[in-house]
């Protein structure tokens, strides 16, 4: 019965979050739903990522118990190809990056197996890198596999993103308590890499991105976004549009507006507008106290204060969320006697 608990609660809390979620100040007119995935195959739509060097070119990939497959789907949501990644697994593949490597200009596809139900079931975690094909024809491509643990003990994770100026990787935790956790700026393959707590996250974080010039980054929730400064300073928090299970968030190229996804067969996804605040800025950001050499990383001082991570009101909805799931697991263990 533990997977059938650990589900009641996951909906149980959703229930309870949507019930008391405060209302956001919502985005610029112009909310739209962009295109619906017409590939039978695409049927748990988790990652998200706008292709860096294929003009009207999406990718996305399936959640967990799926091979290690990703496809490139265009404007009108059909798949133009569909690609192996070769020697990966696929435990729980739960988010994706898109960024562009400076030395070569090719496109760099990122995928995160870091979904973990269990809070440290897996001894580590596994992030994919794979070059992005210059041909949109089915294939089997290799892969670069980094592994990673907590400093501070497993983690459930679904959001990925690489900071495009500085080219270091941060997984977003999905918690009451959520976290920002950043990994070492030179990524190894013969050792495992750890993964450090620099910021707070809004709670149960679905995916995350960080914006094309990185000037921001945004974390998403199963309700709405909050977008960030690089220091973990909170911008603004976007409504979003109401999805089954939201489960994706990506920039569009110019950083004007946000793509969101959710779960399940001919799932849409919808483009919406970035409040001005949240837009792209020609200055460079200012450097955080004691990052003048890594501009771009939010900040431990964000982390200590709390910004973006539980409050007093997410307490009070997290308590709801548990006593509310305390009674319908008793039932439901009473009915299964």
């Amino acid at each position: 019965m533990g997977d059938v608990v650990i589900r009641v609660l996951a909906v149980v809390a959703a229930i309870c979050l949507s019930a008391v979620a405060p209302a956001y100040a919502a985005a610029d007119d112009g909310m739209e739903k962009l295109f619906t995935f017409k590939d039978p195959a695409i049927t748990e739509s988790s990652g998200l990522a706008v292709s860096p060097t294929h003009e009207g070119v999406y990718y996305t990939h399936n959640d967990s118990s799926a091979a290690p497959t990703f496809y490139a789907v265009d404007g009108q949501g059909r798949t133009r190809a569909t690609f192996q990644v070769r020697g990966a697994q696929a435990r729980d593949w739960e988010a994706m990056a898109a960024t562009k490597d400076p030395a070569t200009g090719r496109g760099v596809l990122w995928f995160a197996d870091i979904g973990d139900n269990l809070d440290g079931a897996w001894p580590n975690i596994s992030v994919y890198k794979v070059m992005e094909p210059r041909t949109l024809t089915n294939a089997a491509l290799p892969a670069t596999r980094y592994r990673f643990r907590y400093a501070d003990g497993g983690r459930n994770a679904e959001g990925l993103m690489i900071n495009p100026k500085t080219g270091r990787l941060y997984v977003v935790s999905k918690e009451f308590a959520g976290s920002v956790y950043a990994a070492p700026a030179k990524l190894r393959t013969d050792r495992v890499n750890v993964l450090r707590k620099v910021a707070g996250a809004p709670i149960m974080a679905t995916d995350a991105a960080y914006a094309p010039d990185g000037s921001s980054y945004v974390v998403r929730t199963y309700f709405s976004a909050t977008l960030f400064r690089p220091s973990g300073e909170t911008i603004a928090k976007v409504s979003m549009p109401e999805l089954k299970q939201a489960e994706s968030i990506a920039y569009t190229p110019d950083g004007k507006a946000l793509l969101t996804g959710t779960e399940g067969p001919r799932s849409p996804v919808y483009r919406v507008p970035i409040p001005a605040a949240g837009r792209p800025v020609t200055a460079t950001p200012s450097p955080v106290r004691g990052e003048e050499k890594e501009e771009s990383s939010p900040s431990a001082q964000a982390a200590e204060s709390g910004d973006g991570g539980l409050t007093a009101k997410d307490v009070l909805i997290w308590l709801a969320a548990a006593v509310t799931a305390t009674g319908v697991i008793t039932f439901l263990a009473r009915r299964t006697r």
